[in-house]
């Protein structure tokens, strides 16, 4: 019995009067879901949103759009208010969710990778030139970690860590796969801004017809369905809200044109933006349906974080600036947390975390272990909040790098130092998070010391975060 179904069948019984088999009927609950969960390992479904802004879902503040499902996973489980993407935009970020790691002990991936395959910055351009632009296998990821510990895989979504046959996802340990290649794409015709296909499926393009978002969410339904007797590992990144800026309803007969409005990535139509946003929170609901018309909800964990900030387009309030940056707005995110019986639900939690965070969790809740050589970057903030452990100290760190712009920054318990560097001008920042949120009052000149000791803390993970390759 789903979550739903059975809070629906307490109310009915609550109602004419039952007690006593609304008590029966809790403690058989909860022994179905004991003998499950001794059974078999928990369940995983882990998803990302594109370039959604911190304050783009009702659960966040937005007043002004109907995000039921994914304010409803909040209210039965974890919201964080100091999640982090591991970077400004998504490459890096999926690449540290993908490793556990920081994304710069990798190489090459510290910017989005340019559509059609393009490096970015100095390093990426090297890689790119010896087609090595992307996430190679020997970076073991954590689905091939789950893979080995028994569980079967799947990808349904975006990719964008390699455009070479040899970075496809079903190469990292991915059973299913079925992803958009590059950064963005034309949502009904699959192309990007290259004019290049997009739509793939084990390292070969296919060929669907429809609103990728709702391709990507029936593509995990039935993996789902298909799966329900083996513990699963369901990665869902949707493009949605990236551009270009396209609806449900928007589908036109021709590809969009190249030069359209729509692919900028600042200006989208508002009332398209919240389709996009409201048409991800309904097929996540699909998805949680599934999960209870199949009786998985009660052994399954389920995460929902973005991949970076928001940008010009979306809502960022409270925090300063968004995508691209080093400031709050262009690395805090929204995260979500559910598993019932484990966490506690309603639970909103001021704990620091970062996206590798929950690679680290992940892994150790499927009882998968990382490689030797490669240990973890992150902290298992999953066990933290089942140990009911007051929010940690955590000291972190960015840098990403587009062209000949570096950004960097690095937060250690409530102060932040963040810089700027172009050939012609390098800026410094300092905030205290805890009274500036926004990023209004910089620190640097009345509080050197903390500046210097930021610094140093900076200048000694980057000789410790060299690539490998």
């Amino acid at each position: 019995m789903g979550l739903q179904t059975r809070r629906q069948f307490l109310r009915a019984a609550s109602v004419a009067g039952g007690s006593l088999a609304m008590s029966l009927l809790l403690r058989r609950s909860v022994r179905a879901s004991e003998r499950t969960r001794r059974a078999r390992r928990p369940n995983i479904v882990f998803i990302l949103a594109d370039d959604l802004g911190y304050g783009d879902l009702g659960c966040y503040g937005h007043t002004d759009i109907k995000t039921p499902v994914l304010d409803g996973l909040a209210a039965e489980g974890v919201r964080f208010t100091q999640c982090y993407a591991n970077g400004p935009e998504c490459s890096p970020t999926r690449t540290a969710f993908m490793t556990g790691r920081y994304q710069q002990r990798v190489g090459g991936l510290e910017c989005a990778i340019g559509t059609g395959n393009v490096g970015r910055y100095d390093d990426a351009i090297r890689l790119r030139e010896t087609h090595d632009l992307g996430l190679p296998v020997t970076e073991t990821s954590i689905a091939r970690m789950l893979k080995d510990a028994g569980y079967a895989t799947a990808i349904t979504g975006k990719w964008h860590l390699g455009y070479e046959p040899k970075f496809a996802p079903h190469l990292h340990g991915f059973d299913r796969t079925f992803y958009c290649i590059g950064g963005g794409m034309d949502y009904f015709h699959y192309l990007d801004t290259v004019a290049g296909y997009s739509l793939f499926e084990d390292g070969r393009p296919i060929r669907r017809e429809g609103y990728f978002t709702d391709l990507a969410t029936n593509e995990a339904v039935k993996f789902i369905e298909d799966h329900q007797d083996k513990p699963f590992f369901l990665y869902v990144p949707y493009t949605a809200p990236h551009a270009p800026f396209q609806g449900p309803n928007d589908r036109c007969p021709d590809p969009l044109p190249l030069d359209s409005p729509l692919w900028n990535q600042g200006k989208a139509p508002s009332d398209v933006y919240l389709a996009m946003i409201e048409r991800m929170d309904t097929c996540i609901g699909k998805i949680l349906r599934t999960l209870d018309d199949t009786g998985l909800t009660a052994d399954t964990l389920v995460i929902f974080v973005g991949d970076n900030g928001g940008t010009a387009s979306a809502r960022n309030a409270p925090l300063s600036r968004g995508k691209g940056t080093t400031f709050e707005g262009g690395i805090r995110v929204p995260g979500i947390v559910r598993w019932p019986g484990y966490l506690n639900a309603g639970l909103v939690s001021d704990q620091v975390c970062i996206t590798m965070d929950f690679s680290a969790s992940i892994v150790r809740i499927a009882g998968a272990q990382p490689p030797a050589d490669r240990p973890f970057d992150g902290i298992d903030v999953i066990r933290l909040l089942e140990e009911k452990r007051p929010p940690q100290r955590r000291t972190l760190f960015w840098r990403g790098r587009r062209g000949t712009r570096t950004r960097w920054a690095v937060r250690d318990g409530n102060l932040k130092y963040v810089r700027e560097h172009t050939p012609a001008k390098t800026s410094e920042y300092l905030f205290d998070l805890a009274r500036d949120i926004g990023e209004q009052q910089n620190l640097l000149a009345t509080r050197p010391g903390d500046a210097a000791r930021l610094k140093a803390l900076l200048a000694d993970w980057e000789r410790h975060v060299r690539p490998s390759r």
